[in-house]
């Protein structure tokens, strides 16, 4: 038995060494090594020996097998490296011919607004705040001056975390980023000059002027002596900022439950440029965000002095920006990540 082993060994070396291909190197290791080669029969007979002579034969086996792998992998090695080399000596290599170009990452249309609007507000003295996205009732509400019950709270369609059934303070995805108002105004003492940017989230169907999830950004400044004019003053240098010195911007009334009076602001149309077209509704405006004086019952809400401190608010989409400036007329293509409109910014 052993010298049939051995006699084994020195035939599949034999073999091993006149194989010049790697499909001729499979079938040897098939033959050689695999489940129905003569090794493997051997090891298979081992059960009916003596014990001794298993022990024996068992290791011989057991060695044969180890150093045929080995010899095995070898082979594939030199193998491979001659058919790379065969390959490079035929195709060959011009370095001369021109490498492809990688295409660099951009930033998100929604971003590159995002960081526009902040740079702008920055410059003007505010600092940038964020909060939360899952927000208690009591900031996203109550402290806003809409108490439960409030018929205001139907201005916002909202998808809640936590039922209001059980009694328990009520969580939700916050619908706007107004909540931070409060909590900057519970932590810090006026003079007050800060902006928040966020997600903010309703529960709506989605068409080519809502999405489910959105950015917004809230203004917000608190000290003593600001006034209407104050707001006006910031507004129109935001615009002007973002829209061109040239871009008249209006203000009108509007209802907002935690600012009294309320406004809302809208610049001159960018296609048309006042004469009216179907962007802005053959107005000649084009609304962009919400604002007003801070409602004296939501300082006193933060324990802020209404007769000694005023302040102002003002909050906007921050898709609409982008939309706007470029005439894109649904807001789900910046979240469908389609490169094709992605690439164009």
């Amino acid at each position: 038995m052993i010298k049939s082993l051995e006699k084994l060994r020195l035939e599949a070396l034999g073999e091993l060494k006149q194989v010049d291909e790697l499909k001729e190197l499979e079938s040897w290791r098939v033959r050689c090594t695999g489940k129905k080669s003569k090794l493997t029969q051997a090891l298979r007979s081992l059960a009916s020996l003596p014990l001794d002579e298993r022990r024996k034969i068992g290791s011989l086996a057991n060695e044969i097998k180890v150093d045929l792998e080995l010899r095995l992998a070898e082979k594939k090695k030199l193998l491979e490296e001659n058919h790379m080399a065969s390959f490079l000596k035929q195709e060959g290599l011009d370095i001369t011919l021109p490498g492809q170009l990688i295409p660099t990452g951009r930033l998100h249309p929604v971003t590159q607004a995002l960081d526009e609007i902040c740079s702008i507000f920055t410059r003007m003295g505010f600092q940038i705040a964020e909060g939360p996205d899952v927000e208690w009732d009591y900031y996203n509400f109550e402290a806003l001056n809409i108490p439960p019950q409030h018929p205001a709270r139907d201005m916002f369609a909202t998808l809640w975390v936590d039922s209001e059934e059980t009694g328990d303070p009520a969580r939700l995805l916050r619908t706007h980023t107004s909540p931070m108002q409060i909590r900057v105004m519970e932590k810090e003492q006026p003079p007050i000059r800060v902006l928040v940017p966020g997600r903010t989230y309703r529960y709506e169907a989605t068409d080519a002027t809502h999405e489910s999830m959105f950015y917004q950004v809230e203004g917000l400044a608190i000290d003593t002596k600001i006034t209407m004019a104050d707001l006006k003053g910031t507004l129109f240098e935001f615009c002007h900022c973002l829209f061109g010195e040239e871009r008249k911007v209006r203000f009108r009334c509007d209802y907002f439950p935690f600012v009294e009076p309320g406004v809302e602001v809208a610049v001159e149309c960018l296609n048309c440029h006042g004469d009216g077209c179907r962007l802005c509704g053959y107005s000649g405006w084009l609304e962009i965000l919400g604002a007003g004086m801070v409602h004296p019952n939501v300082l006193k809400r933060v324990a802020i002095d209404p007769e000694k401190y005023t302040g102002f608010a003002f909050g906007m989409g921050v898709e609409r920006i982008p939309m706007l400036c470029y005439g894109i007329d649904d807001i789900r293509l910046f979240y469908n990540n389609d490169l094709r409109f992605l690439k164009q910014f």
